[in-house]
């Protein structure tokens, strides 16, 4: 139903959390007054603006209520209202997260292309281009990068960037970032989440906005292309320069976080690709260390000495140890190695294959980046790789594996090259 407009000549916009105005109560009450809220909030009613020349004095009698973040009232010529000035207030649908329901604003427009190449098992991700992006620098411009990163599990070792744009609100990069080893079960789970700063070499970077993009919604070899409004992202300050009423909200938002991530998830450390085949005539498994992308950097020039180490366990007499050479300063390395293990097919369904990488350093004990274990008692991808080798002997699988930061019990023991 149309929502129904009414003349109301003493009706005015109400402004939250600011004295002298009705409505003033409620958790921003005091946030406003401890200056932590600096925004004029105007709480107006659903439906079309009216028409111009009646909109000072008319207001909607019914439908839900929505609220409005005006972060320009400070710049408008002396006696007039905020309310007369932000075109934007009839604008905003109700956000369907508590997030943009608290701050929402126009930051801008990323435009880009998603494509999930199945085959290769690699996610491409083409920035394009911005527009109208919030002003953040004392110039009215703005130094934009992108940086991407996958949730759950984001972290450095997934975390991928565009070249800055200097003094622009309206950035072009054309730039293709890819994420390798990408699997059918991420596509399924997985957010992919893109984030627009500005850079400031004198101080830390200024977030301006996001996008989040359930893979989920990417069918494999086919481009999609997106064109979409950033949102913005309450900053969770530190509990002793908030208010009380901001706090619970803070608190709210980080559960909300980690429930949207799930309970009990490892950090992600990177990704390698293995290769598995029993050979019936050999009468062994042969396990390929192919490559590794987006591994976790442990040095402090951003990078890692990489290598791999593997064991079959159970190992009682401890001879199942293989490791590749160590690949330097690199945070994708290819080995293209090959390890043998003698053993009957029947004694190899109870085994698991424990995969490790490692950051080699001299003169001390080596850093673990993160690791995987492919057996019966495997989960996802992991166990289904195992199965399917010992199902389909004497022929090759290749298949991308997660690294996480659980190291292996038997292999905390062992951080030596």
């Amino acid at each position: 139903m149309e929502p129904r407009w009414t003349a109301t000549p003493r009706a005015t916009p109400v402004i939250l959390g600011v004295p002298g105005h009705r409505g003033g109560g409620g958790p921003f009450a005091a946030a406003a007054a401890a200056g932590v809220v600096r925004r004029l909030q105007l709480q107006y009613f659903c439906g079309d603006a009216p028409p111009a020349h009646t909109q000072p004095r008319w207001q909607p009698s019914r439908g839900p209520r929505r609220t409005h973040t005006c972060t320009h009232a400070h710049t408008l010529p002396q006696g007039t209202h905020p309310s007369r000035a932000c075109p934007a207030r009839f604008a905003h649908p109700w956000p369907g997260t508590l997030t943009h329901a608290l701050f929402p604003a126009a930051l801008g427009t990323l435009e880009f292309d998603l494509l999930y190449d199945q085959a290769s098992c690699a996610l491409h991700c083409s920035i394009l281009r911005a527009k109208g992006l919030k002003p953040m620098d004392f110039n009215g411009l703005a130094d934009p990068y992108v940086k991407l990163h996958l949730l759950p599990g984001a972290c450095k070792a997934n975390k991928l960037k565009t070249k800055t744009q200097r003094n622009t609100l309206n950035p072009v990069w054309n730039e293709d970032l890819t994420y390798s080893g990408i699997t059918d079960e991420d596509i399924t789970h997985k957010v992919l989440r893109i984030s627009v700063c500005d850079e400031d070499k004198l101080s830390h970077n200024e977030f301006i906005g996001e996008i989040r993009v359930p893979l989920r919604r990417l069918k494999p070899s086919q481009k999609k292309h997106f064109n979409i409004c950033l949102e913005r992202q309450v900053p969770l300050a530190s509990p002793s320069s908030m208010s009380a009423a901001l706090r619970g909200i803070s608190c709210y938002l980080k559960e909300l976080e980690q429930a949207e991530q799930g309970p009990g998830l490892l950090e992600e450390r990177g990704r390698i690709l293995l290769s598995l085949s029993y050979s019936s005539r050999r009468r062994g498994l042969l396990v390929g260390i192919i490559r590794c992308a987006h591994l976790a950097a442990m040095d402090v020039n951003g990078y890692s000495d990489p290598y791999v180490k593997t064991y079959l366990r159970p190992d009682v007499d401890k001879k199942s140890k293989h490791k590749t050479c160590v690949k330097k300063k690199t945070l994708n390395p290819e080995f293209n190695q090959e390890f043998f293990y003698e053993m009957e097919l029947s004694t190899l369904a109870t085994k698991t294959l424990e995969v490790t990488v490692w950051d080699y350093d001299i003169g001390k004990s080596n850093d673990f980046i993160g690791g995987v274990s492919l057996g019966p008692g495997a989960r996802g991808e992991a166990r289904k790789h195992w199965r399917d080798c010992l199902q389909q002997p004497d022929t090759a699988l290749e298949r991308w594996h997660t690294l996480t930061s659980e190291l292996p019990p038997a292999a905390g023991a062992l951080p030596s090259a």
